[in-house]
């Protein structure tokens, strides 16, 4: 049986479509991790750890690269919508599939009311409406385009990546020449770097603290494995995506950190207001408030359009593989999962009310995703390592010094959630993520004994 094109068929059979561009595969692997965490978040990052924020976000990038490699190594040689939630049900057990599988529809569930109360606060500010009504009306928008076809999903993220993308690359290019001294108005240097008590002004552990932070900011790489299996070309695509993942996280991440912390010291009063409009108050950018407001709402539009998707075709694979309610794993006659759009949609929007009417309550539903990052990429490096070390995949993209970095890797996440349970800010965190992972493994246990349906054979390619 070869799944290297399951689940993509013909519109009215039941699957998705191939509908994405190779342009738009692209721009959403750039775009995937490229949102309000980098142009304000980081500026969190960067108040609690002073510039050795530098060698946080250093670390989290060499991991998300590793990860993506590992990922890479089985999309490549079997593209599928579930990605590795598919991958770890065929090479752990049904069980891994599920649990991993819907801990990820519930994380990006979450993502689409934090990226829609963002732009809700933004818009708001600029209109004198309450924030709560354009924060419904971007879902209602995006989930909209959402409904209509795959391409219109990847047109909205092509145009917002290529924005956020130009922004950068100015911002970059300013923030370049205001170090040098050459802009006007700008004194230049890096002596931020070690006045106002050194690189590491709060110690080590701040800089562990910082790491976390950082990794949750790059969330959003592996999207590009879910959105190529729609393409024409999926293997291409992924592999494409996988090399620019180096590059955009060193040019675009570590760049601005640089750039932020060389120009604005780490215990400025101006970092409340974002990293990227504090460093354009002192290049003396007239409108960086305005600039950024823009720049934000094109941001949060980006990560709510991707989140939208994300968690509809996660909901749509786990129905396919008989996980979830046979609802969500119906297509239109464009091929497009309307159920599991609307269902994922109708939970994010539920919790927006809950923002506004039980705080509280949205507090612990957001905390409970905290480490659900991390619990992906461990699985993923898990699969990784059980796959390989069960077959030899004749994948163009391959795990570099295998078994030894995998190993590592699952080594690292390990470390990381162990510093999590130390530090009390992050404690809470992953004691709901675990609670309810520990919740979705003893179900998807439960189902695999009861239930038992037959695995889907692996493609040729992985014997």
């Amino acid at each position: 049986m070869n799944l290297t094109k399951t689940p993509i068929s013909a519109p009215n059979s039941g699957n998705l479509v191939t509908g994405l561009k190779i342009r738009q595969v692209t721009m959403i692997s750039i775009g995937g991790v490229i949102g309000a965490g980098l142009f304000v978040g980081s500026a969190n990052a960067i108040a609690a750890t002073g510039p050795a924020v530098l060698i946080s976000f250093l670390l989290a990038a060499a991991l998300v690269v590793l990860v993506m490699q590992m990922l890479g190594e089985m999309a490549v040689a079997n593209p599928d919508t579930g990605s590795f939630s598919t991958y770890a049900d065929r090479a752990l057990g049904r069980w891994a599939g599920f649990s991993i599988g819907w801990l990820y529809w519930w994380f990006y569930v979450l993502v689409i009311p934090i990226e829609a109360i963002a732009a809700g606060n933004v818009i708001g500010s600029l209109i004198p409406i309450p924030s709560w009504i354009p924060a419904l009306a971007v879902i209602l928008l995006l989930t909209g385009s959402n409904l209509l076809s795959v391409r219109n999903y990847g047109e909205f993220e092509y145009w917002f990546a290529l924005l956020k993308i130009i922004a950068i690359v100015a911002f970059l290019a300013l923030g370049a020449f205001a170090v040098a001294g050459v802009l006007p108005g700008t004194a230049g240097g890096i002596s931020n770097y070690w006045d106002h008590g050194g690189f590491a002004p709060k110690g080590g552990m701040a800089v562990v603290a910082g790491l976390l932070t950082a990794m949750f900011s790059f969330q959003g790489s592996e999207v590009v494995t879910i959105a190529a299996a729609e393409s024409d070309e999926p293997r291409k695509n992924i592999k494409k995506a996988i090399r620019a993942v180096v590059w955009r996280l060193g040019v675009f991440y570590l760049g601005s950190i640089f750039i932020v912390v060389s120009l604005v010291p780490w215990n400025a009063a101006g970092l409340s207001a974002g990293s990227y409009q504090a460093a354009l108050d002192v290049m003396n950018i007239p409108g960086a408030r305005q600039i950024m407001d823009v720049v934000i709402i094109i941001a949060v539009g980006s990560c709510l359009n991707s989140a939208i998707y994300t968690a509809s075709r996660m909901a749509f694979s786990l129905a396919k593989r008989q996980d979830a309610p046979a609802a969500l794993g119906t297509v239109s006659s464009t091929g497009v999962p309307r159920t599991a759009v609307i269902a994922s949609t109708v939970v994010g929007i539920i919790a927006v009310a809950a923002n506004y009417l039980l705080p509280d309550v949205f507090g612990y539903l957001i905390a409970s995703s905290g480490a659900i990052a991390l619990m992906m990429y461990m699985v993923i490096a898990i699969t990784q390592y059980a796959t390989r070390r069960r077959n030899d995949p004749t994948s163009d993209v391959r795990m570099w010094l295998f078994p030894y970095l995998t190993l590592a890797t699952i080594a690292f996440i390990a470390a990381v959630l162990i510093v999590m349970a130390v530090l009390p800010e992050h404690r809470l965190e992953l004691w709901l993520s675990l609670s309810l992972a520990a919740i979705l493994v003893a179900l998807g246990i439960i189902r695999q004994r009861r239930n038992a349906i037959p695995r889907p054979a692996p493609s040729p390619s992985l014997r």
